[in-house]
């Protein structure tokens, strides 16, 4: 068998490479995952080429592993077992924007920066997980539920419609897109379950395992017309948790979340000697949050949220002080409106990279009043492993109107101090260990991290292995991820 002469007669002689400084890039990322080698590199164009790989890839038993980002961030990407990449920078274009019915469809391979501005153009945004790098795939963060900035009930599933090429090589549309007349159909793709089973939560979080999607449909809203950030200083992060108890299920604001010192700091400047100086001046958590005026009377939306915000401040929560300006930074306030809407510049430093030059994240899903129980526990960690618990960025998310939240922990590290990313890696997996064992919800887990979650859930591994036997019989798609 010849894999460079095979995939060439699908998708043509300049879209197929075993160049090894090519594969060379995708046997590690960013994530501290062992690396691996692919044998080949593939880019189809089409629905079609797509399933005429995966028709190819059953036939000779070789492992696929779509890829649609050149940034990867959690190992999922990394060939655990070989096989060829199947990569879908091709897929980049805008398919259409519905202002009526409210959602965007692209393909996997438009990134932020693009579909950001294609937006804005037309006078729309999409929901946004915080500051996502400008060149990485829409469509794969959403696959992957990061979880977004915007904690509004109607935003808890921006995913609508997708289509898949499944590990069969069968094309699939999930949800409203599967009318046979899509896309003339009445729908057109607008909701993202269907008939019997949601097609889409066995795509979502899978890493490439179910099948290769090609384009997704996203909910979108229209760009506020007025818009106000509003801040916290907090000493205790419980003064501001017990708050947005109080006013997010009153569906007051839009992006709403709590940085600590380090990750606000790494977020509002440019270079490391900055970051030092500005953390200095910051308190140790900051709540952060906006409240827009869309369409309609916009600006008696913001009257009377600011109205509802100063009642409760008065007379429930003294302790809050809401200011319309970060104390100490003039102009930071509108900057962080443009980070909350935007991509990452390309060309500037990732903010994550700031603090040290590296990072790894660890995150789960708990509730809002277990946040502090989580914080203690990784203070303590952090003191038994020699790392400094200041230089530990703390992220917490709440979710659909503080219902849940995410809690993300960041450890920042030089890349180029070997014990330093030795130290990361053991920190990172007590730390795992740990927040397991205190109820953290962990529903992404990637790399090392995801096979012992895996062992300890007997029943539903089984269970997701007999689904994944049915959809991919010959285990073809990225083998070695999750459970299979």
């Amino acid at each position: 068998m010849d894999i460079l002469k095979d995939l060439t007669t699908i998708v043509g002689k300049e879209n197929v490479t075993d160049d090894g400084s090519v594969l060379a890039g995708y046997a590690s990322d960013l994530s501290l995952v062992s690396a691996g080698m692919p044998e080949a590199e593939v880019c189809p164009g089409t629905t079609e080429e797509v399933s005429s790989i995966v028709k190819w890839a059953n036939e000779n038993d070789i492992p696929l592993i779509p890829v649609s980002s050149p940034v990867h961030l959690y190992g999922s990407t990394i060939p655990k077992q070989g096989g060829v990449i199947v990569n879908m920078k091709r897929f980049d274009e805008i398919h259409e924007i519905d202002k009526i019915n409210r959602f965007v469809r692209f393909g996997v391979g438009v990134s932020w920066k693009k579909l950001t501005e294609t937006l804005a153009a037309e006078g729309m945004r999409v929901i946004m997980p915080l500051a996502p790098r400008a060149e990485r795939s829409a469509a794969t963060d959403h696959l992957e539920r990061e979880v977004t900035t915007n904690m509004v009930y109607d935003y808890g599933e921006p995913t609508q419609s997708m289509e898949v090429v499944f590990p069969n090589g069968d094309i699939f549309r999930t949800g409203s897109a599967s009318s046979p007349m899509f896309p003339y159909s009445l729908a057109r793709g607008a909701n993202p379950a269907g008939p019997g089973l949601d097609f889409y939560r066995l795509l979502q979080c899978a890493q490439g395992t179910m099948g290769i999607v090609t384009w997704m449909s996203l909910k979108i809203q229209s760009i506020p017309k007025i818009d106000k950030i509003k801040f916290a200083a907090l000493d205790d992060i419980n003064d501001g948790i017990n708050f947005l108890y109080r006013i997010l299920p009153r569906r007051i604001g839009q992006e709403c979340l709590i940085l600590n010192d380090t990750d606000l700091a790494a977020l509002i400047t440019d270079t490391k000697e900055e970051f030092e100086a500005v953390k200095k001046t910051l308190p140790p958590y900051t709540l952060m949050f906006t409240i827009s005026g869309l369409i309609r009377r916009p600006e008696e939306k913001i009257a009377y949220e600011e109205h509802f915000l100063a009642d409760v401040c008065k007379n429930e929560f003294t302790k809050i002080k809401l200011t319309d300006a970060l104390p100490g930074h003039p102009g930071a306030a509108g900057k962080l409106i443009k980070i909350l809407r935007s991509a990452w510049p390309e060309a500037s430093n990732y903010w994550k990279n700031i603090p040290a030059g590296a990072y790894q994240d660890l995150f789960f899903i708990t509730k809002p009043e277990k946040t502090k129980m989580f914080i203690d526990a990784m203070k303590d960690i952090c003191g038994k492993h020699s790392y400094e618990f200041d230089k530990l960025g703390i992220y917490q998310q709440p979710i659909e109107h503080n219902r849940a939240c995410q809690l993300q922990f960041s450890f920042f590290y030089d890349p180029a101090d070997a014990a330093a990313v030795e130290e990361v890696k053991a920190i990172y997996d007590a730390a795992f260990e740990k927040m397991l064992e205190l109820g953290g919800y962990f529903t992404r887990p990637y790399g090392n991290m995801a096979e012992r979650l895996y062992e300890r859930a007997g029943s539903y591994t089984a269970a997701l292995k007999k689904v994944k036997a049915l959809f991919d019989p010959e285990n073809i798609m990225n083998p070695g991820n999750l459970c299979f």
